[in-house]
């Protein structure tokens, strides 16, 4: 089962735990979500309406939990540490993965420098450690470790929940990167039909040189033949050599001297 399939079972067990409680009794729901190795997206428990219904109350510190998890990093936990619940170890894990991911999908070269601020790690090897193990061994994210130039070159990341207005803009970059496949399939057609163009062209072009090259041939091919023909009838008229032969064979006449 591949990591979308385990979302999908996660959300979905999740979602009718939620469903069925109120208030405090939440807390145990988000806890465990918020804990869980496999489990990388929260908007769909947000969603639940007993969740929503946590606004306002004493019980607001669970969905403001929900929400960092859904839309946060580490940085912001460590800012608003004061007013939220001390996180368990595998919720420390689970949020400095999430945080990856957030610095993955504004950037595909992450520096080691900034990682290792972001996640509070103290050293290249202790980081090195934690995207292997923690993040590429889980699937969220595939990359090229590059000791030299001390950076994460990210080839993939899993997507996060969309923060709030986010979907807007979402929605117009998709708008605008259809326009310029549109535009780019007519370049790319308009193009296609200038070669078949061309190509009939050339089909043409070459036709006209082959025949040429064919009447050539059977006019030096008919000169030939006609110069052949002259030649032989030339040689063999009636007594054409004969004359020739018998006025060699004609005895001389001999002068005699004159007394």
């Amino acid at each position: 089962m591949d990591i979308e399939e385990k979302q999908a079972d996660l959300i979905e067990h999740f979602v009718k735990r939620a469903s069925a409680l109120q208030g405090s009794a939440l807390g145990t729901v988000v806890a465990e979500a918020t804990s869980h190795p496999s489990l990388f997206a929260f908007s769909e428990i947000l969603a639940v309406p007993s969740v929503l219904q946590l606004e306002g109350t004493e019980s607001s510190v669970h969905l403001d939990m929900l929400r960092l998890f859904a839309h946060g990093t580490w940085s912001d936990y460590k800012r608003n540490a004061d007013r939220l619940p001390q996180l368990v170890p595998e919720q420390v894990l689970k949020l400095k993965q999430l945080t990856v991911l957030t610095l993955a999908e504004t950037n595909k070269v992450l520096p080691y420098d900034q990682l290792m601020q972001e996640l509070d790690v103290m050293n290249v090897r202790e980081l090195e450690d934690f995207l292997i193990n923690e993040c590429m061994y889980a699937g969220i994210v595939r990359g090229k470790l590059d000791q030299l130039r001390r950076c994460f070159e990210v080839q993939f990341a899993a997507g996060r929940d969309l923060r709030p207005g986010q979907l807007g803009g979402m929605i117009q970059t998709l708008s605008n990167w259809l326009a310029t496949s549109d535009n780019l399939l007519i370049s790319i057609q308009e193009k296609i039909k200038w070669a078949d163009g061309m190509s009939e062209l050339d089909k043409k072009h070459r036709k006209e040189v082959e025949d040429r090259v064919e009447e050539v041939k059977k006019s030096l091919s008919l000169k030939a033949d006609i110069d052949f023909r002259g030649h032989e009838e030339i040689y063999s008229e009636p007594g054409g050599v004969m004359d020739y032969e018998e006025d060699r064979s004609r005895p001389k006449r001999r002068r005699h001297p004159i007394a």
